[in-house]
C-alpha cells in the first residue's frame, strides 16, 4: 500500500536523492493508513533538538475524542543520519519534503526528499509547460 503526496513535486523542486525513515505512530493511527485516510500535503519535516518530526500531516482517527490529527510524529532515523540531513539542509537551504508513505511488511516508511520550495512564478511556468504538453499530445493523437 502506498500513499503519495502528489502537492510536493508541485510546490518544491525535489532532488533525486531519497531517504526513507521509519515512523511512530499510535495504533489508530496505523488503522488510519491501512484505510488510506491520511493526508500529506500539507506536510513537512523539520529537526529539533537532533531529532526528526513529521509536522502537520493529517491522520484523523475514528472514535477518539480529543485526538489531534495534525501532531507532531517522531521520524525513526539514525543519528549520523539526521546530522548529514540537517547540514545538507542548512547548506543549500533545502527542505526535507514527505512523498509517500507505505508500508514494508508490517512496518510503515516514510520516503523523504530534499527540495527546495518554489517561487509563484516557477509554479506558473510548471503548470503552463504542462498544459502545451497536453495540447501537444492531444494534436500527435488526432493527426495519428
Amino acid at each position: 500500500m502506498r500513499i503519495i503526496n502528489k502537492k510536493a513535486r508541485f510546490e518544491y523542486e525535489l532532488t533525486p536523492e531519497k531517504i526513507e525513515a521509519g515512523l511512530s505512530l499510535r495504533g489508530v493511527e496505523a488503522k488510519a493508513f491501512r484505510d488510506k485516510r491520511i493526508n500529506l500535503t500539507q506536510a513537512h519535516v523539520r529537526i529539533l533538538n537532533g531529532e526528526a518530526y513529521l509536522i502537520n500531516a493529517n491522520i484523523p482517527a475514528k472514535g477518539i475524542l480529543k485526538y489531534e490529527p495534525t501532531r507532531m510524529r517522531k521520524l525513526l532515523l539514525h543519528k549520523s543520519e539526521i546530522l548529514a540531513l540537517e547540514t545538507k539542509m542548512k547548506q543549500k537551504k533545502l527542505q526535507l519534503v514527505p512523498v509517500a508513505m507505505y508500508n514494508k511488511g508490517r512496518l510503515i516508511k516514510l520516503e523523504l526528499v530534499l527540495g527546495k520550495p518554489k517561487r509563484k512564478f516557477e509554479k506558473k511556468a510548471s503548470l503552463k509547460k504542462k498544459d502545451i504538453e497536453k495540447d501537444i499530445a492531444g494534436d500527435l493523437k488526432d493527426i495519428y
